[in-house]
């Protein structure tokens, strides 16, 4: 296991020494890789640091509102891409396509940022899996595999690079980190496009983001998961009162985990399945079905895409 103060001393030494006297814009999503970075950071910088969070239009609900709070206290700077973003995707399946494009749209935001503030340092919470996974042709993450290679920045700092998950979790306790950041469920940085296979749309966005709404609200509290959520699956046939109707599948995902290189299905009992799926259809009138999808990883990966 990591020695927690120990990494803490040698990340902080890293980033001053790195960044010397110039300033660092950095990715924070609020989720417990990038809420580490920020805290070493703003130990070894100060206000030199430039915090960033994009709100995408791919976040899940309140999800842009939540994290401003909690960090508020670090002059978080929100920048508002949703228009950016879902014109990028406009037209693209491909689920690669997808991550490059969002990779893309989330520098060319800090390049811009940058300018406004004049930093010239990228920071970002890049753990081991991430490398992994776009390295090994899995996916490609949008902050490794996703990133263009042609960048305004002169550096990108990763203190995290070598670490798992839950080396990350030591370390935002270590460092006192909310609890409701420390035991944060795992978010895709693409969001919502990778819970949607195929193209995405505002319209299935905004059905995503309600179902996976539902789903947490009715896991998390009860089963602790290491990563819980609903996908948009595709189209399908259903009955709504005496009609026949097409609408959407929604897929029910909840394993647990501990680095997310492997992953098992949680046995969720049938009345909590049979009350999603009641909320899900009722509550979504566009949503036809809803399924539970019970393969490890491998086979599978966690996210659909």
């Amino acid at each position: 296991m990591i020695d927690a103060e120990k990494f803490i001393i040698k990340a902080v030494d890293e980033i001053r020494r790195e960044a010397g006297d110039r300033r660092v814009v950095m990715a924070l999503s609020g989720g417990v890789d990038s809420s580490v970075c920020a805290a070493l950071a703003a130990s070894a910088i100060g206000d030199r640091l430039d915090p960033i969070y994009v709100n995408t239009g791919l976040m899940r609900k309140g999800e842009t509102e939540r994290i401003s709070e909690i960090f508020g206290h670090l002059n978080l700077h929100v920048v508002d891409a949703r228009e950016e973003f879902l014109s990028a995707l406009k037209g693209i399946q491909d689920p690669e396509k997808k991550r490059k494009v969002i990779g893309e749209r989330f520098i060319r935001v800090f390049e811009r940022e940058a300018k406004r503030t004049k930093a010239r340092i990228l920071l970002q919470g890049t753990i081991y899996p991430d490398r992994i996974e776009s390295e090994g042709g899995i996916k490609s993450h949008h902050n490794v595999g996703g990133m263009p290679l042609h960048m305004e920045f002169e550096k990108v700092i990763e203190p995290l690079r070598d670490l798992y998950k839950d080396e990350v979790r030591v370390l935002a306790g270590a460092l006192d980190l909310p609890l409701e950041i420390q035991h944060r469920m795992p978010f895709p940085g693409p969001g919502l496009a990778v819970r949607v296979v195929g193209e995405v749309t505002p319209e299935n966005i905004e059905v995503v983001r309600q179902a996976n709404w539902i789903v947490e609200s009715e896991l998390v509290e009860q089963f602790d998961p290491w990563q819980c959520f609903a996908a948009l699956l595709g189209l399908g046939t259903g009955v709504k009162g005496d009609n026949r109707v097409h609408g959407w599948v929604v897929g029910v995902r909840a394993v647990n985990s501990r680095d997310g290189m492997t992953a098992d299905p949680i046995h969720i009992p049938w009345e909590v399945m049979d009350r999603i799926a009641s909320r899900v259809t009722s509550e979504i009138p566009s949503v036809a079905r809803v399924v539970y999808d019970i393969t490890p990883k491998p086979p599978a990966t966690i996210e659909y895409e």
